[in-house]
């Protein structure tokens, strides 16, 4: 069974939201293990467990080198990239090192235990997916997530390879702003008219800030009519710019004023423990200072049993924070440029992310937009997680959404580069440089673009690079990282002309896609004549991950498909010539396809071992429980009054074996022994467990048997006394109910009369599931008996005489009657069927009647017996 269920995966710096939808259940939030509706990204690795979310959060304060945070910053870069740097300076209990092959970094824990910033991402995703199903109760593998908008290509290259690790099928990488937008949009679908409306989306979060310009309008499709659309105008970021920054300052501060009070010769930015703890402190006093003018800091033992406390008032946490809150504009400043717009073109400003709370970054930002108030009418947490579900179910095939189409933009300008010769006037070669622009900044995606190189009739290398980024911030390049994204190196160029010199070229065409999440792909290069195909088909690699090590890709033969597809020229042969393409990578190397599996298997064994602990646990407190639950027992009355004197001496015995055997050895038994250890007990109390169960359920049982019996008779006299020209039931039916009654009767009396006979130690007689299939028995033939009645039309009548028919009026009365009172009373007389095949012989002998009478009732239901009288 193919799971239809789509999840998404909002995936903050610090936080990350998961929604699902499935069958019946639209988008929801999905609740994690604590029941949040958030979970912190967190994984805690240590020499034989691991943790996440919360749990790996409690160890932090404790253990502050096994648990890895904001891993964000650290994705697609290389090691010389200042967000590495400033991530050692916020976490300096980690060992962060060079990867020699790729130029990445990797966090080294011991030998045995190294991770990329890519595996750890996809642990908390495989964590997620986990989440996901446990919430959805079913399998489910397709995803769409979330990344911030200036995420660029090596960055998105790693969020898939994160995900392709933890085994998740990745429907789209959506940008958060994005998400919010169309989860803003699908909620007002019935406000989108053809006038465009344009709203500024101004999202900070943790780790950073985006603000983004949307215009909302309806446009005309060729498949769905008039729709909704949304399109991306303009985005501006600050990459650093958020919530975790300002904690940060608050616990330097908060550290500063503990060095102050003296009360320890030590300094306490020198302890990891100390300064976790002081982190934790300062992210909760931040929160509550969003609302009040002063709040006391305090932390129990903090350092050496010192307990720590400090009054902080807002005043000195905006004075801490003033240059960031400065910086609060500038992504407001660059979306507006982006989107060539003016602020009156804005209608509103809707803040999203959690750092949008302080007070003083809305001081700042009305000014800055210059609006009466600011928007707050969208879930700040939960907008995008809930807009990249409903885009998870729309791309999937199993979900019926209403369409809204999305436009989004690429923030990062990109180009093709390549140099020819030329010759000038007086015979001097010189080298000419061409560009390209493939995607201006802004420039909506998906979207295919093709260039043809037409001067060029020998091999030759051409460059995918970004564009013009003079928009960023000196500070923002060094942290975008490489600028150039592709070498390509085309070979056979040379020879397919030489080849073919009578043939009439069109040039050399490469074919580009930017996909749904915003990757860019060379899907193909194709060397086209007259009569001349030269094709070649490159996977898609960033997709698949299948380059070798130095990024190449050769050339395939193409197998002349697409020339097909053209109309032929007459007469002119065609001719396939291979064109060689090799791909080498510039900005930041991805895995091998070796690599990657090895990463796989990494986390599969991770996931493998904490299952099997989770097991383990499990069966060692099903074991201890029994044990525990059991020897209890043994002092009960009702138990007591069923077992043996021998028995229960056994049984004793035993119990208080395995539970010294626990106590010296159960605590390292393996999952095998234990589980045996438990099902061997079980076995040995399996008899007395039964008895207990059977006197327990006897009483309730009997009761609703003597109840059915009492009014199937009644059901039976009512419909034996109608008269003969209303009688809906032939004399077999009657019979056979009476026969079942009178034989249920008797096996009750003389089951229950041999039960009294035997001692309580005994092998019962009287078993409840024989009284439930006499139960069930009955049931079946009154309803049946009910079932014809309700569908039975009346005999057609002479004109009647008064007399008459006020005695068909009674009659009908004391049917109807009689129908009331038979069902029990948890019975719903609505929903019952006749039995598929009436259980007895002679039953066979239908009139043709009874058979219309069969066909009518198909339909209303399936039949299954009522009396659920388990009581537990």
């Amino acid at each position: 069974h193919s799971s239809v269920a789509v999840m998404s995966v909002d995936l903050g710096s610090e936080w990350m939201k998961i929604a699902i939808v499935k069958p019946g259940v639209p988008m929801e939030i999905v609740l994690n293990k604590e029941s949040r509706r958030k979970t912190p990204v967190a994984v805690c690795l240590k020499e034989n467990e691991r943790l996440f979310g919360d749990s790996a959060l409690g160890v932090s304060v404790k253990n502050p080198k096994v648990v890895y945070r904001y891993l964000q910053n650290l994705l697609g870069k290389t090691a010389e990239n200042p967000q590495v740097a400033q991530y050692q300076k916020h976490f300096p209990e980690h060992q962060i090192q060079s990867d020699e092959k790729r130029g990445t970094v990797f966090f080294k824990n011991s030998e045995e235990m190294q991770y990329s910033p890519e595996e750890l991402l996809g642990m908390v995703l495989n964590y997620s997916s986990g989440l996901a199903q446990d919430f959805a109760e079913q399998p489910i593998k397709d995803a769409v997530i979330t990344i911030p908008a200036f995420f660029n290509q090596a960055e998105r290259r790693a969020v898939l390879q994160a995900a392709q690790m933890a085994g998740l099928k990745v429907l789209q990488l959506i940008n958060d702003n994005t998400a919010v937008a169309l989860n803003y949009g699908v909620f007002r679908r019935k406000d989108i008219n053809s006038t465009a409306q344009n709203v500024m989306f101004y999202d900070m979060g943790s780790g950073s800030t985006t603000a983004t310009i949307v215009t909302y309008q309806t446009v005309k499709t060729k498949e769905a009519g008039t729709q909704p659309q949304l399109q991306i105008r303009g985005v501006g970021f600050d990459r650093t710019l958020g919530g975790f920054e300002m904690e940060l300052r608050l616990r330097d501060y908060l550290a500063k004023i503990f060095n102050e009070q003296k009360k320890s010769k030590k300094d306490v930015r020198e302890n990891m423990r100390a300064m976790a703890k002081l982190l934790k402190e300062a992210q909760r006093v931040k929160t509550v200072l969003s609302a009040n003018a002063e709040h006391m800091a305090q932390i129990e033992g903090l350092m050496d049993d010192i307990d720590f406390k400090a009054k902080v008032n807002r005043a000195e946490f905006e004075a801490l924070c003033t240059d960031l809150f400065d910086r609060v504009p500038g992504p407001v400043e660059q979306a507006l440029a982006a989107s060539e717009m003016s602020l009156d073109e804005i209608e509103q400003v809707i803040l999203v992310g959690g750092a949008t709370r302080v007070p003083r970054v809305q001081e700042v930002l009305l000014k800055a937009v210059r609006k009466e108030e600011l928007g707050k009418n969208i879930n700040a947490d939960e907008a995008a997680a809930m807009g990249a579900v409903y885009q998870a179910a729309a791309l999937s095939k199993a979900f019926k959404v209403k369409p809204f189409i999305v436009r989004d933009a690429a923030v990062f300008p990109i180009q093709v580069e390549f140099s020819r010769e030329t010759e000038e006037e007086d015979g001097v070669k010189g080298i000419k440089h061409n560009k390209r622009i493939l995607f201006q900044r802004m420039a909506p995606y998906p979207q295919r673009k093709v260039i043809t190189f037409n001067r060029y009739t020998d091999d030759f290398i051409f460059h995918i690079n970004y564009g013009d980024l003079s928009f960023l911030s000196q500070d923002d390049l060094k942290m975008f990282g490489s600028q150039n994204l592709t070498t390509v190196k085309l070979s056979g160029v040379g020879n397919s002309f030489k080849k073919h010199s009578d043939a009439e070229s069109k040039g050399i065409k490469a074919h580009f896609n930017m996909d749904e999440s915003g990757v860019l792909l060379l899907d193909r290069v194709s060397s086209s004549g007259s009569n001349l195909c030269a094709i070649i088909l490159i996977k898609q690699v960033e997709k698949e991950a299948e380059k070798s090590d130095e990024g190449k890709t050769n050339g395939v033969k193409e197998d002349e498909k697409e020339a097909d597809k053209k109309p032929k020229p007459q007469k002119k042969s065609k001719i396939s010539v291979d064109i060689g393409v090799e791909l080498e990578v510039n900005d930041v190397p991805d895995p091998s396809p070796e690599d990657i599996e090895a990463s796989k298997k990494k986390l599969q064994d991770l996931t493998d071992r904490d299952l099997e602990k989770q097991e383990r646990e499990k069966t060692l407190n099903n074991l201890e429980a029994f044990l525990f639950e059991t020897q209890d027992k043994l002092y009960q009355d009702e138990y007591l009054a069923v077992v043996t004197e021998e028995e229960k001496e056994e049984i004793s015995g035993k119990l208080s074996a395995a539970s010294t055997w626990m106590d010296d050895e159960g605590y390292t038994a393996g999952t095998k022994e234990l589980k045996e250890k438990l099902s061997e007990l079980k076995k040995l109390c399996k008899a007395m467990f039964f008895r207990v169960e059977e006197r327990k359920k006897w009483p309730d049982r009997l009761a609703a048997l003597d109840s059915m019996l009492n009014h199937s008779t009644i059901f039976l006299k009512s419909a034996k006394m109608l008269p003969e020209d209303n009688q809906i039931f032939t004399d077999v039916e009657l019979k056979t109910l009476e026969r079942v009654i009178n034989e249920t009767m008797d096996w009750k009396n003389e089951t229950v009369a041999e039960q009294e006979k035997l001692s309580p130690t005994e092998k019962p007689v009287l078993l409840s599931k024989d009284i439930e299939a006499k139960l069930s028995l009955l049931d079946r033939e009154v309803n049946y008996l009910l079932n014809k009645a309700k569908f039975a039309k009346p005999k057609p009548k002479p004109k009647p005489k008064d007399k008459n028919s006020t005695s068909t009026e009674s009659n009908k009365t004391s049917s109807t009657d009689s129908e009331k009172v038979v069902p029990p009373k948890d019975e719903t007389v609505e929903e019952a069927k006749p039995a598929e095949e009436p259980p007895t012989e002679e039953n066979k002998k239908e009139t043709e009647t009874e058979q219309k009478v069969e066909e009518e009732t198909e339909g209303t239901g399936n039949y299954t017996p009522v009396m659920h009288l388990d009581t537990h």
